[in-house]
């Protein structure tokens, strides 16, 4: 087989997975998981709905009058077109870094607010939905782990450059375009993947979700018209796959177990219990049993150590935070908050408390020991996590974390997405209206049309 054949069958394949989306029978757990992830994302949206980065985007998208053809902002009474909406919803839903997490990224703040823009725009059901979302995440998937190498090493964000296509992918299965147009809107959207490590910690990391679901609207809206891309725009020697490729070590075969042995089965989706960069969680765990069963305080800690794979240290690159935009990718911080207060929430995450001064003198005791060991399910993490807290008189406890809490493998307890989902629309709706959304989201396979889900009549400014 040419290189030319060779690449185009697999793009080809890609498409043809995602038109048979469509009418495909979704395997058994697949809508839990995919009603978990948009449920999960509107709370973490409308939480993020206030954040300065949202009313920067805001302000950039003209107004959209009511009708066909429009989708709501935030699922409030304002509209904006399918593009406008995707980009700012996206951007709201991980703002807070309050998202869920699978594949190394954030695949619900992308695949999520694209999905729900172009189902408002053209009446899709919410089954449809689910269906794309499935196509969305098995295509991504897919992709990413094409490559022996991590993504975030080489400064390329997995959200913004998978979620592009991934997001594609997923509006293309529900709107049930066929497989040529399919194909044509993969290779546009990977012309528009792009996102820097670089920029995490600033208001352009959010701004990656909604961008790449923006894109991913987009490039289908190209392809549905006419617009063509190259039909081995993903794996050609200048494709997709090699050109954000760490180190070239990526596999081109043709052939893939799409709709056989399903990504979104294997790896599930990890809620997170903390607003804060998913790097962070295992030890975050860690450090908070220590103190609640040893009961010692922050000022009688020593030092601190953790031991995290070096891709993760990478990614968690301020530390000596001084926002609370910096202290989201800050190991540092996470210990000084769980050492300090107890707790990573919101409150914690807010400028007046990252710049306290006992939180500022913590910083310096703690010491992050990177290991080159991967975990063979998520390779950007190692496979287990170890904090080791030494005090000043001497005593010295340590813990060895596998999974966070909420992890696909450690889900968080009953009632506990509702507990997050109130807590997150606290301010933006009463709690019958919140009860309302959140029970239509965990029915939405049966709504007629996405728009049937409740509008948040009353946010604030």
């Amino acid at each position: 087989m040419d290189t030319a054949t060779r690449v185009a069958s697999l793009t080809q394949r890609l498409a043809e997975f995602t038109a048979d989306m469509h009418a495909a029978a979704l395997p058994p757990g697949a809508s839990d998981i995919v009603l978990t992830g948009v449920t999960d994302f509107v709370a973490a949206m409308v939480a993020g709905r206030n954040e300065p980065v949202v009313r920067i985007v805001r302000a950039a998208i003209d107004p959209a009058p009511r009708g066909p053809g429009t989708a709501r902002l935030l699922l409030g009474a304002e509209r904006g077109s399918p593009r406008a909406a995707a980009l700012h919803n996206g951007t709201a839903g991980h703002a807070l870094d309050y998202d869920d997490v699978a594949l190394g990224a954030h695949t619900s703040a992308v695949l999520v607010p694209a999905l729900l823009a172009t189902a408002e725009a053209i009446g899709a059901p919410g089954s449809q939905l689910v269906s794309g979302y499935v196509a969305g995440y098995e295509v991504w998937a897919e992709l990413c782990e094409r490559d022996s190498d991590q993504h975030h090493r080489k400064g390329w964000h997995p959200t913004s450059i998978f979620g592009a296509i991934g997001a594609a992918a997923a509006c293309a299965a529900m709107r049930g375009l066929g497989a040529e147009t399919c194909r044509h809107a993969l290779g546009i959207a990977a012309s528009m993947a792009s996102g820097l490590v670089a920029n995490f910690g600033t208001m352009t990391k959010p701004f990656h979700a909604g961008r790449a679901a923006e894109a991913g609207v987009l490039a289908t809206q190209l392809a549905a018209a006419g617009m063509t891309a190259a039909p081995d725009a993903i794996e050609h020697p200048l494709g997709f796959l090699n050109a954000v490729s760490p180190s070239g070590r990526v596999a081109l075969d043709p052939e893939t177990r799409l709709g056989q042995d399903w990504h979104l089965l294997r790896h599930g989706l990890n809620v997170k219990k903390y607003p804060m960069c998913y790097s962070t969680h295992r030890s975050l765990d860690g450090m908070l049993d220590l103190r609640t069963e040893h009961g010692f305080a922050a000022d009688q800690i020593a030092s601190v150590e953790v031991e995290m794979s070096r891709t993760q240290a990478a990614i968690l690159r301020n530390s000596r935070p001084w926002t609370g935009l910096d202290a989201k990718f800050s190991e540092e911080f996470a210990m000084a908050t769980a050492a300090i207060a107890g707790r990573a929430g919101l409150q914690e995450l807010r400028d007046e408390f990252v710049q306290r001064p006992e939180v500022q003198a913590f910083f310096p005791r703690v010491t992050v020991h990177p290991t080159d060991l991967s975990d063979p399910e998520d390779p950007a993490f190692s496979p287990t996590e170890t904090v080791r807290v030494q005090l000043a008189d001497g005593r010295s406890f340590s813990r060895e974390i596998r999974h966070a809490r909420g992890h696909a493998q450690l889900p968080l307890g009953p009632g506990a997405l509702w507990t997050k989902f109130a807590d997150c629309l606290a301010g933006a709706a009463t709690p019958a209206e919140a009860r309302s959304l959140f029970d239509a989201l965990q029915r939405l396979e049966t709504l007629d049309s996405v728009s049937e889900l409740p509008t948040i009549a009353t946010l604030p400014s």
